[in-house]
């Protein structure tokens, strides 16, 4: 096995942050449910072996993956959110399962980042996706998509206002 093929993760586990409180506006926490989902979260994962887990900046990613990492005792990471291919990069230099927590406009490009399929953002309402991303040594990844917690509320109606809306899963 070469040093490259020994640094990637053999699964990433991609999820868009739980559902976050109203307040404050400029950086919320979690709402009641969010918290909840958050411990769902810990639970689903707490035998999955991860052994990283990454965030962006914000209050409600690093809320989100808190349960699971206190449980773990893991120190969690800051990814750049705005910074697409370094982060897969980053996490392509990792070893072992990788837990992200991103937003919605993040997780599915960068699923696509890493060699996954290219899908819409995540829609406003979606918090349950989970993606699991695994590669073999010297195979092409899979992805599997999953979910967790509590199912999400109804999606939202397509309108000219919100055109976007329409193409989210």
């Amino acid at each position: 096995m070469s040093g490259l093929a020994a640094a990637e993760p053999h699964t990433i586990l991609l999820l868009r942050h739980a559902e976050k409180a109203a307040e404050p506006a400029a950086d919320p926490g979690l709402s009641e449910a969010g918290q909840q989902r958050a411990q769902q979260l810990a639970e689903a994962l707490r035998h999955a072996g991860v052994q990283h887990i990454l965030v962006t900046k914000w209050r409600r990613t690093r809320d989100t993956a808190a349960p699971l990492a206190q449980h773990l005792g893991l120190p969690v990471q800051v990814l750049d959110a705005r910074d697409i291919e370094g982060s897969a990069a980053r996490l392509m230099a990792l070893n072992g399962t990788v837990l992200v927590v991103g937003h919605s406009n993040t997780v599915t490009p960068l699923l696509a980042a890493l060699g996954g399929p290219r899908l819409p953002w995540l829609c406003e309402t979606s918090f349950s996706p989970l993606f699991v991303w695994r590669r073999e040594p010297g195979a092409a990844p899979t992805v599997l998509r999953l979910r967790y917690g509590a199912g999400d509320a109804p999606r939202p109606a397509a309108s000219t206002a919100s055109a976007a809306s329409a193409d989210c899963l």
